[in-house]
């Protein structure tokens, strides 16, 4: 098979990784993909969104099969525009994106199917939002109602921070903002949980923990991904059945009753209150860098699950993980999550000790003339599978020391509430 996927960052390596180690695989295309990206497959220099220029693509080399990494291109559309040609394309519709390309409409249904949620308020102005937040009870959890890249999330622990928050967002930080959601505090522990769906069938699809923000100990900015670990500590059968009993099955119902099915993967972002699953967003792929974290766990041969999905077989698929577990660092600028230098080149990649327990997935990166280059704010993720996460974090640790890239850094507590317990 051909198989193309869509996406530059750590998860579409990650996906690359396990897809190349298929028997079924002839090649690999990657767009535009990075410089790890390179080494497994080819990687084609076009703009993800543009949906013509992709058609004209996948049609002049013959791809069986597409797999769409990021949110962007799902929310604008591309599984509808592809599947009129017939391609067999592995994401949700653009009416089941939704779910990520607008928190509102994540809220509504929260509301119409009693999903468990934080309480909310949508406002449509800078002012009238103000007025609010002057009686309002802190902390408080301020979002930005469209995609954001993982950033547009601000937890307000007074007036001047929410103000502030309002001001980013009404003034385009993430981009033309009509509506802000005002949500209130949860106080609990944050779980990531995936499920796959081919329409009719769902399948669990593992467990992680995600460390956003940019600081030890989870303070500062909120960031695209620091680093995580996967299974969740909090993960337990019971919990799960409550997660999908209250909040997977009802949401999946909902998209039902507007007549599309969804397909893909489906990641809700949890958090858990004295056992008690609350959605806090969606997202309709892969996390990052989740995804980097959960697939190297992953025993059952990855693409027979997506083309199972696609041609709704999902049932007949049993998806089995490994024991061990596993954790991500991930090496970031120097600057980020604000102001990063790039084109920055990184050197001693070929002393990290890679095997079967260790892996590195490339991010921002890009290859010149065999030498390889920082372009992005997150630049390498680093992954080790172990009995015991804090010999996965020996493990990474001992690579970064290894490449001994000054001009970035990283969380050096990733799993800390696991391994410091």
């Amino acid at each position: 098979m051909k198989i193309a996927i869509l996406g530059s960052g750590g998860r579409e390596h990650a996906i690359a990784y396990s897809i190349y180690k298929s028997k079924k695989i002839k090649k690999i295309f990657c767009v535009p993909g990075n410089a790890g990206t390179a080494e497994i497959a080819e990687n084609k220099i076009i703009d993800i969104n543009n949906f013509e220029e992709i058609y004209r693509f996948l049609n002049k080399e013959k791809i069986n099969f597409v797999i769409i990494g990021p949110e962007q291109p799902l929310v604008n559309g591309i599984v509808d525009y592809l599947e009129k040609f017939n391609i067999k394309v592995f994401g949700p519709n653009k009416t089941a994106s939704q779910l990520e390309g607008s928190k509102i409409f994540t809220k509504n249904l929260c509301k119409k199917y009693n999903i468990p949620t934080a309480d909310f308020g949508i406002f449509e102005n800078k002012e009238d939002t103000k007025k609010f937040l002057i009686t309002a009870k802190h902390p408080i959890v301020i979002k930005a109602d469209n995609l954001a890249s993982g950033k547009g999330v601000y937890i307000c622990n007074n007036k001047k921070e929410s103000s502030a928050a309002v001001n980013d967002i009404f003034d385009g930080k993430f981009g033309l903002a009509k509506n802000i959601l005002i949500e209130e505090f949860l106080k609990g522990e944050e779980m990531s949980y995936f499920i796959i769906s081919d329409g009719k069938n769902i399948k669990g699809f593992g467990t992680a923990q995600d460390h956003k923000r940019v600081g030890e100990g989870d303070k500062g900015k909120n960031t695209g991904g620091m680093g995580a670990y996967s299974p969740s500590r909090l993960f337990t059968k019971e919990l799960e059945n409550k997660i999908l009993s209250k909040i997977i099955k009802p949401t999946l119902e909902g998209l039902s009753d507007l007549k599309t099915k969804y397909k893909g993967f489906l990641y809700a972002g949890l958090m858990i209150v004295n056992n008690e699953p609350y959605l806090i967003e969606y997202n309709v792929r892969m996390g990052d860098p989740e995804c980097q974290t959960l697939l190297p766990r992953l025993k059952t041969d990855l693409l027979d699950i997506l083309i199972a999905c696609i041609d709704g077989n999902l049932k007949e698929i049993k998806i089995e993980w490994t024991e061990k577990k596993s954790l991500c660092v991930v090496l970031c600028s120097n600057g980020y999550p604000d102001n990063y230098e790039k084109n920055i080149k990184i050197k001693n990649l070929d002393k990290l000790k890679l095997d079967n327990a260790n892996y590195l997935f490339h991010a921002g990166t890009i290859n010149k003339k065999k030498e390889i280059f920082a372009i992005g704010g997150r630049v390498l993720n680093f992954i080790s599978l172990s009995n015991e996460l804090i010999n996965a974090r020996i493990n990474i640790h001992n690579n970064l020391n290894k490449l001994d890239w000054s001009e970035g850094f990283y969380r050096k507590d990733i799993a800390f509430k696991v391994i410091n317990k």
